[in-house]
């Protein structure tokens, strides 16, 4: 990822972030919120498990509805380890490391993640270099049998050899049962450090049978945004995938692609906001299902105005209803989003406020009704902010955000 690459923020976009301030989230913080007319629904915060100079969060939920968060954090040296831990009823387990490296490429857009399968099988990736060039990196996945205490040696999906970009990754379950794996491919990208001319990136998946090499490896779209996360849920028919797209003209909108009929669809776009930026906005989008309900949230600066929307889905992708805006109109984006039982979903992202920026949620219903927001902790709009992660378990939605080191709190459900 190209950090000279245009982001939000930059002069060249027409819209630019205030100067952020510092994230420092007292541990006994407690927050009542307005949340749906008279209802009043508590945010409190929990010890975060990680240690000091930690962040790239991301959660996680298992099948039996156990959260799991992971993160990077400094191990001696030059030197850093990917730990995760698992969230009991009021605090998190004791740290456990999944790897270490020295030649780890750490980035605060492009982090690792932690995925549990229905065969209540691990799989965590990390990212390493390949080579001497500043984006030379390749993805590594290690697979776990018991329950995290060891994990195996680190496979590589991606066969090309090219000292190119490889990141951007989501873990699913495949079609065929085994894990899956879609990430952003740079292999063809052959023009130089910071040049893209010889190429275009690409998004590609495999599958991760337990033993034995990568398999049905296949091109999802031959021409995507350079630098922005993938997401990645299951339906009642299948995974979906959405990512942004680099259309015609330089048009960077969301699309999705599905697993149907037994085989993957052509990408098509959830939402034409005609966003046309010369560059990266670094600023994916995120989606979560349940059966045939499929609800997308991504970030948008289309017409120079910076909005954070949602669409719905009731038929496991192949449409979608119009977008919903739920912003409070100063988003920086950086999204994420749950489904819950009752149709709506609970979205997530950054809002630029005086002297910085907060970490927000609000629920948004299909008819396009809309709570309150509610504020879950201030945050920066920085890089070193990160991206906010957040999750559904049962009755309660958790949230990790990077401020002094990774956070974590807690938001019961109404």
């Amino acid at each position: 990822m190209d950090q000279n690459r245009m982001i939000p923020g930059s002069d060249r976009t027409g819209w630019r972030l205030l100067p952020a301030a510092k994230s420092i989230v007292p541990l006994a913080l407690t927050i009542l919120l307005l949340h749906g007319g008279d209802v009043r629904a508590q945010v409190r915060g929990i010890r975060s498990p990680a240690g000091e100079g930690s962040g790239q969060p991301s959660l996680s939920v298992s099948p039996a509805g156990r959260v799991y968060l992971s993160w990077i954090e400094p191990a001696g040296g030059k030197g850093h380890a990917l730990k995760f831990a698992t969230l009991g009823e009021t605090v998190w387990s004791v740290p456990r490391t999944i790897a270490t490296g020295e030649d780890w490429f750490v980035n605060w857009a492009d982090f690792p993640s932690l995925a549990i399968f229905p065969d209540s099988s691990m799989a965590a990736h990390w990212l390493a270099r390949s080579g001497p060039e500043s984006y030379a990196y390749d993805v590594r996945i290690s697979r776990s049998y018991d329950g995290g205490t060891t994990w195996t040696l680190p496979l590589t999906p991606h066969r090309d050899s090219t000292q190119t970009e490889h990141g951007f990754v989501s873990l699913f379950p495949a079609p065929d049962g085994n894990p899956g794996a879609v990430w952003l491919d740079g292999r063809e990208m052959t023009g130089g450090e910071g040049k893209h001319g010889g190429g275009n990136m690409t998004l590609r998946y495999v599958s991760l049978p337990r033993d034995g090499d990568p398999s049905g490896g296949v091109v999802l779209d031959e021409k995507v945004c350079e630098c922005c996360q993938t997401s990645a849920a299951v339906t009642s028919e299948g995974p979906i995938v959405v990512y942004r797209d680099r259309l015609e003209g330089e048009v960077r909108d969301i699309s999705i692609v599905r697993w149907s009929d037994d085989r993957w669809s052509s990408p098509q776009t959830v939402s034409r906001d005609g966003w046309t930026i010369n560059g990266c906005p670094v600023n994916g989008p995120a989606i979560d299902a349940s059966g045939s309900r499929v609800a997308v949230s991504w970030f948008t600066a289309a017409g120079d105005t910076p909005r954070v929307k949602i669409a719905f889905s009731r038929d496991a992708g192949a449409t979608f209803d119009g977008p919903i805006v739920v912003d409070d109109g100063s988003p920086s984006g950086r999204v994420d989003i749950v489904l819950l039982d009752d149709g709506s979903a609970m979205v997530s992202w950054l809002e630029r406020v005086a002297g910085g920026g907060e970490l927000r949620a609000r629920q948004v219903w299909m008819d396009g009704r809309l709570a309150p927001s509610m504020t879950i902790a201030p945050s920066g709009t920085a890089r070193s902010s990160g991206f906010p992660r957040m999750v559904r378990s049962g009755e309660k939605i958790v949230f990790a955000w990077t401020g002094d080191g990774v956070r974590t709190a807690v938001r019961s459900l109404p």
